[in-house]
């Protein structure tokens, strides 16, 4: 699919007051409902029809579904029954553990989930069959509508449902997550964190448990004190042990929630306890001080009741931080804002956005594996002004996210491997070359590339200008991407792109006929042949004469030069405006196209005939033409052919469709400014 340049200036972060309404109609979650109210009618959905299409992509479903809306499944449904709770969340016959262990994790902050799931709905006097859910994409808070028809099978919701079978917010908030991605498909598989951050615009990062600094639990404790949402999970070494259960009763490969982190005194010294939940709803740790373990005999009653201990089969269970350490491998926290987790102090950061994309061909250059296209990629300059109150560096957490990919999987689409590189600045402005990159070491870069929706790390560099390069790890590979900047210090980010300028020589002037050179005295000859004595030609004429000459040009791919390209080129060079080419703007033309050859052939680094399209910036720069990202990637989707090379004739017209260009862009530049003058005079 072409992806076109997105324009990647910093912007402020989105606030979710603000979420904009997505339905087709361009009507809101209040103006729909109040449409079926007066109508007497219950909303139907056309956007996410209640067919096989919204739940999946690649199958047929494997038992008869039948859509029913909550009324048609229990006698008395409701919302939110006694309160929005982490019980509320019990896993179907849909792979999307991920999902349900974040939406655990949002129903321990009140404030959180009436955001994402408003609390003005219910199935009440006004209920008219509609609700709406708020979810964060891209630097933007969203108003999904949904009717409130679910997938059943005999009678019972086979997706996500609550322990209280006649409470519906979960199973709802699911299937307007599965709208908001396409379908029910598109979320088998993924992060806890996507999740998270999907219902929270907030900053994620990932800790390797085995790895975690000593301090490891005052940093959960901090986190879930701040009421950000925490995941935890098991590695697998193969597909095969994906959710294989271990002895202790954990499940391989599978989302768990972080939902409480205490210390309890037991026989006469503090423990440190974890809490957890599995989403499924059942299977739980059997080893020490899960729910029937001996060690809570041990605890006095007051204690117990703290910590909300209970010996039911819900899915939760409690553990020695210890054994948390040893049994699981990761964990995944969501900052709501993304305040520092390493030291008692509340720290407000600074955020900035950039929105860009990776198009084929002109600015998908892959990781520095690949140096001659790497310098291709989106360049984005940091300012690092103020150092941390206190400190000599400036902390800052550098998040890369990749767009749309989970709606995109019906297409085929998978998650990019994608990371990022750091550099110091030279200290110049305009996109750096090839050259500062195959001398010039980086100074930071994300810890890995992994096929994630998000890379993030946080950093401390010294005061100063960096450039921040956002990569996939394959070259040619597109995606839209969202970069966002969180600082500790305000930090000022700009994009790295040209600014659109022309830098053409004076035109040349044609040679007296006793000066020409042995080259022109043929170019003559053959003019006189074709033209007759007015020494004129048509654009056909021409057409014949640059192809005949081009034919035995060595080291250039050439297929033909077209009667249209000769059309522009006479449109360039004719002076009389008689439509023809006299032999002396001929000789004009010929020393721009020698200077055009000299230019391919520098730029055709392989030797092999044609240019690279990721050339082609450099290419046109030395043609006098600096452009932007935008107009460089029109060219190249124009242009290049799907080796993202381009051969002669299509650089020829692209440098004469530009010149062309250049010359009534200038003449309207003189208009106008004649027009000023004359104003100013009056």
């Amino acid at each position: 699919m072409p992806y076109l340049y997105q324009d990647s200036k910093p912007r402020p972060a989105a606030h979710p007051g603000g979420a904009r309404g997505t339905h087709s109609s361009g009507k809101g979650y209040e103006e729909l409902k109040q449409e079926c109210l007066r109508r007497g009618v219950l909303f139907e959905d056309s956007d996410f029809p209640a067919c096989n299409s919204s739940l999946f992509f690649s199958e047929n479903p494997p038992i008869p579904f039948v859509w029913k809306r909550p009324g048609d499944i229990v006698k008395d449904p409701k919302f939110i029954l006694g309160g929005a709770t982490r019980t509320d969340i019990c896993q179907g016959d849909l792979g999307d553990c991920w999902l349900l262990a974040a939406i655990a994790s949002l129903t321990l902050n009140e404030k959180t989930l009436a955001r994402v799931v408003p609390l003005d709905q219910n199935f009440g006097s006004d209920y008219a069959g509609i609700f709406h859910f708020q979810f964060w994409q891209h630097n933007e808070w969203l108003d999904v509508v949904i009717d409130d028809r679910l997938p059943t099978f005999k009678g019972r919701l086979v997706f996500l449902h609550s322990a209280e079978l006649n409470e519906f917010w979960s199973a709802l908030l699911e299937k307007a997550y599965a709208k908001l991605n396409g379908s029910y498909e598109s979320l088998k598989g993924g992060s806890t964190i996507e999740a998270m951050e999907d219902f929270t615009g907030g900053i994620g990062e990932v800790y390797d448990v085995k790895a975690a600094p000593d301090n490891f639990y005052e940093i959960l404790e901090k986190a879930l004190e701040r009421c950000s949402m925490v995941g935890c999970s098991i590695d697998t070494s193969s597909a095969a042990e994906s959710e294989a259960r271990t002895p202790f009763g954990l499940v391989k490969g599978h989302a768990y929630s972080v939902t409480g982190i205490e210390e309890v005194s037991y026989r006469g010294r503090q423990v440190q306890l974890i809490r957890i939940r599995n989403p499924w709803g059942q299977v739980e740790w059997n080893g020490p001080w899960s729910d029937n373990s001996p060690e809570w005999r041990s605890v006095s009653p007051s204690e117990q009741r703290r910590l909300s201990q209970a010996a039911r089969d819900d899915g939760e269970f409690w553990m020695k931080f210890e054994d948390f350490k040893v049994h699981f491998d990761k964990v995944e926290i969501c900052n709501l804002t993304p305040d520092a987790l390493e030291d008692s102090t509340v720290h407000k950061w600074e955020v900035t956005i950039h929105q860009g994309s990776w198009v084929r061909g002109a600015t998908a250059g892959g990781c520095r594996n690949f140096l001659e296209t790497f310098w291709t990629n989106p360049q984005i300059k940091l300012h690092l002004t103020e150092k941390d109150d206190g400190q000599d560096n400036c902390t800052f957490i550098a998040a890369l996210m990749q767009k749309g990919r989970r709606k995109l999987k019906k297409l085929g689409a998978e998650m990019l491997t994608i990371g990022y590189s750091i550099y110091e600045s030279p200290g110049r402005d305009g996109h750096l070359g090839k050259d500062f990159f195959r001398y010039h070491p980086s100074k930071a870069r994300s810890k890995t590339y992994i096929n994630l929706r998000e890379v993030s790390h946080r950093f401390k560099l010294p005061p100063g200008d960096y450039i921040l390069i956002p990569t996939t790890f394959e070259p040619h590979q597109e995606a839209d991407f969202c970069l966002r900047i969180f600082s500790e210090k305000k930090a000022i980010t700009e994009d790295l792109d040209e600014n659109v300028a022309i830098d053409l020589p004076e035109p040349l002037h044609p040679t007296p006929s006793t000066q020409e050179t042995e080259e022109e005295k043929q170019f003559r000859a053959l003019f006189e042949q074709i033209s007759g004595k007015d020494m004129e030609i048509s654009a056909e004429e021409l057409e014949y004469v640059l192809n005949a000459v081009l034919k035995k040009t060595k080291n250039i791919k050439f297929k033909n030069l077209s009667l249209i390209s000769c059309r522009n080129i006479i449109s360039l060079t004719d002076t009389s405006g008689n439509g023809k080419l006299e032999f002396s703007e001929f000789k004009i033309f010929w020393e721009k196209m020698k200077k055009w050859i000299s230019i391919f052939l520098q730029f055709d680094f392989d030797k092999s005939g044609s240019m690279s399209s990721y050339e082609l910036r450099g290419a046109l720069k030395a043609a006098g033409y600096q452009l932007n990202n935008y107009l460089l990637q029109l060219i190249v989707l124009r242009y290049s052919d799907e080796q993202f090379q381009i051969e002669f004739d299509d650089f020829l017209n692209c440098l004469i469709r530009l010149e062309n260009a250049s010359r009534v862009f200038q003449a309207l530049s003189a208009k106008n400014k004649e027009f000023i003058n004359l104003n100013i005079g009056e």
